[in-house]
């Protein structure tokens, strides 16, 4: 039961807007091919990984309004559907604080918001008058929703993509054939049995040296997160691509983050990574301990709320 009430939190986000949505289409993905005329650049990993910490260091907060397109299927089962665009807006403020706001389709009600900070989230969803509190862990057991898997750490996985930690290994290897034109650089981690396995594949492109992949692998080596990254364009002075495409194919979905409009690095206050709970809407809390109220609604001081459902 306690699984079933964490799968379907964050699927609030979605199900509130895909409800409005009665069109879907096929989603048909090309490989863009590098003409042959073009000269390759060259980089040894010493190159590329200072590529990496360069482009993490120069973005400290980053302010945009998105247009996000929610998918479910995967390339590797041959279809993917998507669903009418939704409008957003996207904080983000390092090392792990963001906030992310839904508008519905055409009459751009909110139809969520959400906040993250470090490893605990929060999300109101006003058509559904519930104030929700968790925590950022991973589902033991997805939910055969497949948006219903989606949460904030997906995002914040994607953003920025962080410098290997000083515990990993790196190694890099070109991958340039009649079809490709890339650097790849594996991040080697070590699990508890002490056994090596890659944690992330960071792809460049060898006409621009951007980054235009990132591959995140569980201990199998199964793909846990592939985000590709395309249309790169500076922001005060910033490089930082409009496109962001985020594929979960062991969870059957994904999300397209198109930015339409981005500030970087300017000043960001803590004050728009709070978020109370309303007056009058029903808190929920996951991972509530045995006999511990998980719903109340809220009145007078959400502090005080707060506290009684706090864990």
């Amino acid at each position: 039961m306690e699984l079933r009430r964490v799968a379907g939190v964050v699927a609030l986000i979605y199900s509130v807007v895909l409800v409005t949505s009665c069109l879907a289409r096929r989603r048909v993905i090309t490989r863009n091919k590098a003409a042959p005329a073009q000269s390759l650049l060259t980089a040894d990993k010493h190159d590329l990984l200072t590529l990496i910490e360069r482009q993490y260091q120069a973005i400290d907060t980053l302010n945009a309004t998105v247009d996000m397109v929610p998918a479910v299927g995967s390339a590797i089962k041959g279809k993917i559907t998507e669903y009418k665009d939704v409008l957003g807006y996207l904080l983000f403020k390092k090392p792990d604080e963001m906030r992310l706001v839904g508008l519905y389709p055409v009459v751009r009600n909110k139809a969520f918001d959400m906040v993250s900070r470090g490893m605990d989230f929060r999300l109101f969803v006003p058509s559904k008058n519930q104030f929700i509190v968790g925590r950022n862990e991973p589902f033991d057991v997805p939910s055969p929703n497949k948006l219903e898997n989606m949460r904030p750490s997906v995002f914040l996985d994607v953003l920025l993509v962080r410098p290997p930690e000083p515990q990993q290994r790196t190694a890099s290897v070109d991958f340039t054939d009649e079809d490709n034109a890339a650097y790849i650089i594996h991040i080697l981690d070590t699990g508890p049995d002490g056994e090596s396995y890659v944690a992330r594949d960071v792809w460049f492109d060898r006409l621009t040296l951007h980054i235009v992949r990132q591959m995140i692998f569980d201990r199998k080596g199964e793909i846990l997160s592939d985000a590709r990254y395309s249309d790169w364009k500076l922001y005060n002075g910033v490089p930082f691509p409009k496109v962001i495409d985020i594929n979960r194919p062991k969870d059957d979905y994904g999300v397209v983050l198109t930015l339409l409009k981005v500030e970087i690095n300017e000043p960001m206050s803590d004050e728009k990574f709070a978020l109370e709970q309303p007056e009058g809407t029903v808190l929920q809390v996951l991972g509530s301990k045995p006999g511990q109220r998980s719903d109340a609604p809220a009145t007078g001081d959400s502090s005080a709320s707060r506290k009684k459902t706090a864990h």
